[in-house]
């Protein structure tokens, strides 16, 4: 079963005392991409969430935020580093002034280095703390993975009719293929007749050879084929396969690549229309992959 890559949750979990808020946030991306907000105390175990980050998913813009709060509901208590601040600050204004920029330094700026805010009462995280923030990190996760797999349920709906809907096109093209071979050859023939005033000064047989060869490179009954199997194995992966993703995008290439082929050697009005039709669903799949896992 497929899923998407736009996803939330959010846990608490709580011992002794301490609960621990995690939140997860998923976006689209080609890999998977993980960037954490934690406290100081935990920040050490940044690779740990990482970690249990690539158990639960394939691919996304994953981003983790982890508070810790006391029993009494405040935040666990911080000091101001007003050194650290300062130093930072003037670090930033000369940085502007190298660069000539005319953005304003802002507090913003300044709460982005960690060592301007420094916890109190806190030597480093326990294992106790890292098993709270843990639990309510898996929790997040999971939450995070039901609603990519919600949305993308709802995706391989979508998917799965807009390919039904291509099979049905490439029905219509293959009756209206069915037969174009001999008309195509009777056209060349009455067209050389025209041109030709005496048929005796033709060679019959190779006339014919080089009609039959003009006729059949008109003939998309190969690229039918071999469409309708593309779109077989994207049914197959969109009900069966994990992290379908990257081969739904192939197989989408392979369809494009068909359907280009199959409006270059029609020549016909009318089976180009319903080239056009194929090629606008396949770029409404193609966009709606992109945020497939």
């Amino acid at each position: 079963m497929i899923s998407s890559m736009t996803g939330y949750g959010r846990a608490e979990k709580s011992a002794k005392g301490l609960t621990v808020v995690a939140e997860v946030r998923s976006v689209n991306s080609r890999y998977l991409e993980v960037s954490s907000r934690l406290p100081r105390t935990l920040s050490a175990r940044e690779n740990d969430i990482k970690e249990l980050v690539k158990s639960k998913l394939l691919r996304g813009k994953i981003s983790i935020a982890l508070s810790l709060v006391e029993e009494n509901g405040s935040e666990i208590a911080v000091s101001l580093n007003t050194a650290a601040a300062k130093a930072y600050y003037k670090l930033l204004n000369d940085l502007k002034k190298a660069i000539k920029s005319r953005e304003t330094v802002t507090l913003e700026h300044v709460l982005k280095f960690p060592e301007v805010l420094e916890p109190l009462g806190v030597d480093g995280d326990d294992e106790k703390e890292w098993e709270t923030a843990k639990q309510a990190l898996l929790s997040a996760l999971d939450g995070a993975v039901e609603m990519r797999r919600q949305e993308g349920e709802e995706l391989r709906k979508d998917l799965k009719a807009r390919v039904r809907q291509i099979d049905a096109t490439l029905d219509m093209i293959d009756k209206l293929a069915t037969g174009r071979v001999a008309e195509e050859k009777a056209r060349l023939q009455e067209r050389i007749a025209v041109l030709v005033a005496d048929p005796a000064v033709i060679d019959a047989k190779r006339m014919e050879l080089e009609i039959s060869i003009l006729a059949d490179r008109l003939d998309v009954t190969e690229e039918c084929v071999r469409f309708r199997s593309h779109n077989k194995f994207f049914l197959h992966g969109l009900e069966h396969e994990e992290g379908s993703g990257r081969k739904l995008n192939f197989l989408t290439q392979e369809m494009n690549r068909e359907a280009n082929t199959i409006g270059s050697k029609a020549n016909n009005a009318e089976i180009a229309h319903h080239v056009v039709g194929i090629k606008e669903e396949l770029e409404k799949i193609r966009e709606q992959l992109q945020n497939i896992e």
